[in-house]
């Protein structure tokens, strides 16, 4: 297989996370999957993979980073499928921590790098919303050090709502909460945000922020020899462009940046349809030689 693309999910996907860009793979699609062979895999840590919780490790699961992140899909198609050297890596959020990382880590061994809404490093309030998120987990009773009972708790099912309050207020932009959303209706949207965390487990939660805590490719991304293809949102509150995207497009050698608007801010990534025609050059070099 020497047509391989992999796609990298964000920290709250999986495998079906590919669904973000959907509208655009399909036969004579962009992503034509008659000319590329497209792998989505659950990244290490999430449900659905190995993580704390799906091992029954909980505390005692070894802590891990994005290089290992990586380094544990690699190892997976090398030996599902035999593949060594990729076509391309493209990562949405967090993903994009793995696609560069890889990128530099791997330079040989992909043609093509796609990173979607994401960054070179975690730092100021991405780095604080973590610790935050944590910090809230951490400090209920029923936590234990990670060493907590199941089913969950109330005390720890509510902390865990508090934790996906904190995150709520950055998905979208502000002029979408602000101009688009009523009081009533941003209180409802939080209450069903929150619910849907009840479905995370604290552990693989904690685990997860803590792998990307020193996340830091300045000094490394002139290693990668790969394509880059850097998509970023105007209104996005976890990267913005000025603050991300743009700094590190600066640092890599080979690299087109594209930049959008969309007033659903960072989970805007599946808006492609308005960068459709850049995209088309973009990957036509590698889908149709």
């Amino acid at each position: 297989i020497s047509n391989a693309v992999i796609y990298f999910h964000g920290s709250s996907g999986s495998c079906y996370s590919a669904r973000r860009i959907s509208e655009d793979m399909g036969s004579g699609e962009i992503f034509d999957t008659d000319k590329f062979f497209f792998i989505s895999l659950s990244a290490l840590g999430c449900p659905g993979s190995a993580s704390p919780s799906t091992t029954g490790l909980m505390n005692k699961f070894p802590e891990y980073d994005v290089e290992d992140m990586v380094n544990f899909q690699k190892q997976f198609i090398e030996e599902k499928f035999g593949i060594t050297h990729v076509k391309g890596l493209i990562g949405n959020s967090m993903g994009g921590f793995e696609v560069l990382t890889w990128g530099c880590v791997y330079p040989d061994s992909v043609d093509f790098i796609i990173s979607l809404v994401s960054s070179f490093k975690v730092g100021g309030h991405n780095y604080a919303l973590s610790q935050i998120m944590n910090n809230i987990l951490v400090s209920d009773p029923d936590y234990n050090d990670g060493d907590y009972d199941l089913p969950l708790s109330d005390s720890l099912k509510r902390s865990l709502k508090l934790s996906s309050d904190a995150m709520y207020c950055y998905g979208l932009s502000r002029e979408e909460y602000r101009n688009n959303m009523t009081n009533e209706e941003v209180a409802e949207a939080m209450a069903e945000f929150a619910e849907e965390s009840l479905e995370e487990d604290p552990n693989d939660l904690i685990y997860m922020n803590n792998s990307s805590l020193d996340y830091d490719l300045a000094d490394q991304l002139e290693n990668i020899t790969a394509k880059v293809l850097i998509i970023a949102i105007n209104q996005d509150q976890y990267f913005p462009p000025n603050l991300d995207a743009i700094p590190m497009s600066k640092m890599i050698k080979d690299n087109k940046l594209l930049i959008f608007d969309s007033c659903m801010g960072h989970v805007g990534s599946n808006e492609l349809f308005k960068i459709k025609d850049d995209l088309e050059e973009f990957i036509r070099e590698f889908r149709d030689n």
